[in-house]
């Protein structure tokens, strides 16, 4: 055997023996499909782990073992001939920056039922002010637009069982453990209990230090603490999306852990998965600092097959240069209060495409319960809410079409893009 090939061998055996060390992680764009790639790997010392854009066949992710120098690592590789790009992993998190709320507000006390689309929902979820605020009923009325499409939101999951969400729920997939699926009830400990139904007589407590949900006790013991932080993050997001288009489809898909830790590679899988499997929107509440080559291009492959993004633009209330929300063609959405001024928390500036109501928002929480949550993310998905209710009056709407009727907008000053979302204008100006 060549001594180099020994070598070579050696190597492998000594990087599959050893214990179990963090990785590094790479994002690696290439022309020489996933058999080729391998046997690069097999001189590089590294470990084709998946595809991470479904059936095109050329993202894929890489990791090394950590004693390899990452940059030296990348340099290497991207002088491979068939390789087209590298980046590193981005580990990202959801709860840098989040808005936080001092006390439950009136409406999430507002627990009358009242039936809206064919579901029994709390009076103050249907009813709030955020709703009236965007003149969602207006619009409804109006023209009676409701929702059409598939709606993705990229996020921490969604409880697949709340009775609000439950008949417009796809499956999804759940990208943290490569299942289909996207439960966030499965990051609870094995064995947990919690209600099966909400408990009326509870009044609101905190949960997370960033939402307030009418749960008992028990229940926010359970998700209390650092490892829970974002648990229920994307059952509340879904929520204010259904809330806007009751009758459009809502596919969850499950990028970030109940702590709100994501990589990007999962959130690339999510953007590819969701254009091959029919979304006509996606919704990204959350935001990083760090740009990304590829993101970029994931969000022009979207918008390439006519699918709709909006993102929210973070909560560190300053000028805004975050991602996804800075790429274009992607909506960038900030927060505003009930009374159309900027929310203290929200960034601002040009990544703004339009604000929305972003304070006190109640919305749906996991064990068939609610929540009062204020953040950019919650803004973000009435924008995509409203992408749907475009998506029903014309189904084959572009992205940049959709993007000017949401900019018939109620102005606000430059810092927040062209203003407060209006629906009923949205609306009206599509038709």
């Amino acid at each position: 055997m060549p001594r180099r090939m020994l070598v070579v061998l050696l190597g492998l055996l000594l990087f599959a023996a050893a214990p179990a060390r963090a990785e590094h992680r790479f994002i690696v764009r290439s022309s020489l499909g996933a058999p080729s790639l391998q046997q690069v790997c097999l001189v590089q010392l590294c470990r084709v782990v998946r595809g991470l854009d479904g059936t095109l066949g050329q993202l894929f992710l890489i990791s090394t073992s950590d004693l390899v120098d990452p940059q030296l690592f990348l340099a290497t590789l991207r002088a491979v001939p068939g390789v087209l790009d590298a980046e590193s992993d981005q580990l990202l998190s959801l709860t840098e920056g989040l808005a936080t709320l001092e006390s439950a507000p009136a409406a999430l006390t507002q627990t009358s039922p009242v039936s809206y689309y064919g579901a029994q929902v709390w009076y103050g979820y249907a009813f709030q002010p955020a709703a009236g605020i965007v003149r969602l009923f207006d619009a409804q009325d109006a023209y009676g637009k409701t929702g059409r499409g598939v709606v993705a939101d990229i996020d921490t999951g969604v409880d697949p069982n709340h009775p609000v969400l439950q008949p417009v729920l796809l499956a999804g997939y759940d990208f943290t453990r490569d299942q289909p699926g996207a439960s966030e009830m499965n990051d609870l400990p094995a064995g947990s209990a919690f209600p099966e139904t909400p408990c009326d007589s509870c009044a609101p407590a905190q949960v997370n230090q960033h939402s307030i949900a009418m749960v008992d006790q028990h229940s926010i013991a359970m998700v209390d603490g650092p490892q829970f932080a974002a648990f229920g993050h994307g059952t509340m997001v879904a929520g204010v999306i259904h809330l806007v288009a009751p009758t459009a489809q809502i596919l969850p898909l499950k990028a970030f852990h109940s702590d709100g830790t994501g990589y990007l590679s999962d959130i690339l899988r999510a953007l590819y998965y969701a254009v091959q499997n029919q979304a006509g929107v996606i919704n990204m509440s959350f935001d990083f600092s760090l740009p990304s080559v590829e993101l970029s291009s994931a969000i022009a492959y979207a918008n390439q097959n006519a699918v709709i993004c909006a993102a929210s633009v973070g909560n560190d209330g300053q000028p805004a240069n975050t991602y996804p929300a800075a790429i274009s063609p992607v909506m960038g959405v900030a927060s505003t209060s009930d009374f159309d001024a900027r929310s203290s928390f929200s960034n601002y500036g040009a990544d703004v495409w339009v604000a929305a109501p972003g304070e006190e928002i109640i919305t749906t929480y996991p064990f068939g319960t609610y929540a009062a949550a204020s953040g950019t993310s919650f803004s973000a998905p009435f924008v995509s809410g409203t992408a749907a209710l475009l998506r029903d009056v014309s189904s084959s709407i572009s992205p940049s079409a959709a993007a000017q009727s949401i900019a018939h907008a109620q102005p606000l000053g430059p810092e927040l893009g062209n203003g407060r979302l209006d629906i009923f204008l949205a609306l009206s100006s599509s038709m």
